[in-house]
């Protein structure tokens, strides 16, 4: 194993591990060297479509995704060997190296990492085998004392890949301190060693003021702060644990197109939306009620991980309502994935994978629900579209399918016009409403350029971006130190 590992940990979720990581991906790939991300096991709706060894495909964590294009990677399903995909409270989908596995997915919380560490393991090294450097993102916090004897995502790994560690904390929260000096207080000694420093995250105003804290903090423990990174809500990056800020404006300049997505607790591959962001004049908005779904030009029905539920939720809040009013007045309705069965007239469901249930009726179409799922790549072309949606005729596209349903027109009813290929777009007779399962839209350019005549910053630029801001505030010689023999 020739490759140096570098592990990001965190005082909690939402501190930074995931863009820190990506960060250190680019930066080390901008030295010459071969990278690869992993994060052992990943919990989030959020995922791509990637390699699998035996030439397959699979699903990993879009933040592990992300990382390995930042590293200048293909993506395989090794980077990310378990992900959860939330389901209910009480429940999630596991997928382990790609594919569903619903015996570990039925199997007690705390039972699973001896089943899976093997995997994990071979994973890893697998990576370590073929890399100079492989970056490590962590889960959570490694100093949960109620999940450690089975937590196989934190320092398990850290001591199997003998991986240098940072410690990332979110300073805006403030506590900052207490929570460095918390969670290495709780580490077993043997582990404290592998922390090589600390970081502090979305910092806003002097450093200077931050004296002498992080001075006391390495009296207290015997590790240095290596970086104080500066607040950056702009880094272009999907938010990794959840819907991210609305500011209320649009992106260079005023408002003149207000596009609503209906953000239901099942909601899925969210991170799809960042570019969109990024688009002038356009305004983002994550929507629950009718009321805040009032007034907007576009409404959006994303991917869900349990259609029906995310359904009888969504009757419950009224927004069906609110969504056939919408498009009855004109107004445009896109469905992505779960977003277009829920535009159907009805789900089957006959392997009990989701649920049963009437659709909005926007789309005269029907959804049977399979025990296979659909995970694959796709290049597309728009057929003759009309309403407001024309824009998209003749546009070739690229995106990915995760779904294990099956859409097809309802037969005893007038049908929907077929806009792509193989079942996986349709278009109501008055044009407004549009239902896709490709996932993925609004990151191809020539889509972005055909519905808002706008271009926005490529991943490149964004990756660029963090590796310069990583450079710009770490500690002179740290990153190199890092992989140092």
């Amino acid at each position: 194993m020739r490759a140096r590992c570098v592990m990001v940990l965190g005082t909690s979720s939402g501190a930074g591990k995931s863009w820190l990581a990506t960060a250190l991906c680019r930066w080390f790939a901008r030295q010459g060297l071969k990278v690869a991300p992993f994060k052992a096991q990943n919990m989030s709706n959020n995922a791509r479509v990637v390699a699998a060894p035996d030439g397959g495909l699979g699903e990993i964590g879009s933040a592990q995704y992300f990382q390995a294009l930042a590293a200048r990677a293909e993506p395989d399903v090794r980077m990310n060997p378990v992900l959860l995909k939330p389901e209910r409270d009480d429940h999630s989908q596991v997928v382990l190296l790609g594919q569903v596995d619903p015996a570990l997915g039925a199997m007690p919380w705390r039972s699973r990492s001896e089943h899976v560490w093997p995997h994990v393991a071979r994973a890893l090294d697998a990576l370590r085998a073929e890399n100079d450097v492989v970056v490590i993102e962590g889960a959570g916090s490694p100093a949960e004392i109620n999940l450690m004897a089975s937590d196989y995502v934190n320092l398990r790994v850290a001591r199997h890949a003998a991986a240098r560690c940072l410690l990332v904390t979110d300073i805006d929260r403030g506590g900052a301190f207490a929570h460095l000096y918390g969670t290495w207080a709780l580490l077993p000694p043997e582990d404290r060693a592998l922390l090589h420093g600390f970081v502090l995250n979305k910092f806003r105003g002097d450093a200077a003021l931050l004296a002498p804290g992080p001075q006391q903090l390495q009296d207290l423990t015997g590790v240095p702060t290596l970086a104080v990174l500066p607040m950056q809500r702009g880094h272009g990056l999907p938010e990794e644990d959840g819907i991210f800020h609305d500011d209320g404006g649009a992106a260079g300049g005023p408002v003149r197109l207000t596009v609503a997505v209906v953000a239901y607790p099942r909601i899925s591959n969210l991170d799809e939306f960042q570019p969109l962001r990024n688009v002038p004049g356009l305004r983002l908005r994550w929507v629950r009620t009718p009321a805040e779904a009032a007034g907007a030009d576009w409404i959006v029905l994303p991917g869900s991980k349990h259609t029906s539920s995310d359904l009888a939720w969504l009757r419950a809040q009224g927004l069906d309502r609110a969504i056939a009013a919408h498009a009855e007045a004109g107004g445009r309705v896109l469905g992505i994935c779960g977003g277009l069965q829920m535009l159907g007239e009805a789900l089957v469901d006959t392997e009990a994978i989701d649920g049963n249930g009437p659709g909005l009726g926007l789309l005269p179409l029907v959804t049977q629900f399979a025990a296979r799922k659909t995970v694959r790549h796709a290049t597309v072309q728009f057929g003759a579209m009309g309403g407001p949606w024309a824009a998209l005729a003749g546009v070739a596209a690229r995106g990915y399918e995760i779904h294990h349903g099956q859409t097809a027109q309802h037969p005893a009813m007038a049908p929907a016009r077929a806009v792509l290929p193989d079942g996986l777009g349709w278009q109501n007779s008055a044009g407004n409403v549009l239902g896709v399962y490709l996932h993925g839209l609004f990151e191809d350019a020539a889509v972005l350029q055909a519905l808002f005549g706008a271009a926005v910053p490529s991943l490149e630029t964004v990756f660029d971006g963090l590796a310069d801001c990583v450079e710009a505030h770490f500690e002179p010689g740290v990153l190199p130190g890092l992989i140092a023999c």
